[in-house]
């Protein structure tokens, strides 16, 4: 059998996705601007390039069917259901004054391993909230493939009295499979500000070639982990005293607050404890934050 040879349009074409070689490239972007019209918060602005997208949205908190008001709940749509190597996703979610939204996922998000050429994937994530607005951001968790190589990029920017709550969790390697995370990098970069003053600037490589990796001082060898923030709570203390009196499923996590914002960590090797933790965190955050309970959204009970 004689080995499968590229066609050159694919080789060389700068706008396809479909290279073999080290410069391959896949993009995808959605924006997505949340306001309120006739005093319901609203999906006013969609737009996307390649496979992302919201189908529809919800007010699942409402109190009747007729009845429109409370968040606005959107789940964001990614078919391929990973990153392979070239992959670059771009997400930019705005919420106006006033407005209250809640974005999250199907289903969790895979990272596979590069390809031969080691070429990498990249996801930006840019969340805006204005001034009175709220922004909810509850993904499901990230399955990193052993030998991915990516960089994710959070950044937050508020206004004002803008309130934000949201939460990545990321497990690594299939230890059920005994298919460690042995090889390959993933770089995660957190940037929250508030008014363009920067309240929590954060880089972390996970590498498990580093000795960070598998010290004490670092990662510790977990392969899960989990952060949850939260911004614009009037009663920080009370909200921290609230998740250590309730919040008792694991001894694998500690919370603080800096500049304002509280952060929760998690370090551990349970994908389903990271999560419990963190939706345990998040009803208990809510009332705190925006005085409304927590309502889970649907597609995680599917």
């Amino acid at each position: 059998m004689t080995a499968f040879t590229p066609p050159p349009a694919a080789m060389h074409s700068p706008a396809s996705g479909h290279r073999f070689d080290a410069k391959r490239h896949w993009a995808a972007s959605i924006e997505l601007d949340f306001g309120v019209r006739d005093g319901v918060t609203r999906l006013v602005r969609s737009r996307h390039q390649g496979p992302l997208r919201v189908q529809r949205t919800f007010h699942p908190e409402a109190k009747n069917p007729e009845d429109k008001s409370g968040p606005c709940h959107a789940y964001l749509l990614h078919p391929p259901g990973g990153l392979v190597s070239g992959d670059a996703l771009s997400i930019h979610a705005s919420a106006g004054p006033g407005a209250h939204a809640l974005l999250t996922t199907p289903a969790a998000n895979r990272l596979y391993k590069a390809d031969a050429h080691g070429v990498a994937w990249s996801q930006q994530t840019r969340l805006e909230v204005a001034d009175g607005g709220v922004l909810e951001w509850l993904p499901q968790e990230t399955l990193a493939f052993d030998g991915s190589r990516g960089r994710q990029q959070t950044s937050i920017d508020l206004e004002g009295s803008a309130r934000c709550l949201g939460w990545e969790i990321m497990a690594l390697g299939r230890p059920a499979s005994d298919l460690p995370f042995a090889t390959g990098r993933i770089d995660q970069h957190f940037r929250l500000c508030r008014d363009g003053k920067p309240l929590w600037v954060e880089r972390q490589p996970l590498d498990p070639l580093h000795s960070r990796f598998s010290g004490r001082w670092g990662q510790g060898g977990a392969t899960v982990q989990a952060t949850l923030w939260a911004v614009g709570l009037d009663d920080e203390p009370a909200a921290i005293e609230a998740l250590r009196a309730t919040v008792t499923a694991s001894i694998r996590w500690a919370v603080t607050v800096r500049q304002g914002v509280l952060l929760l960590r998690y370090l551990g090797h349970e994908r389903n404890e990271a999560w419990a933790l963190c939706q345990r965190a998040w009803e208990n955050l809510r009332p705190l934050l925006i005085g409304r309970d927590a309502h889970v959204p649907r597609i995680w009970l599917t």
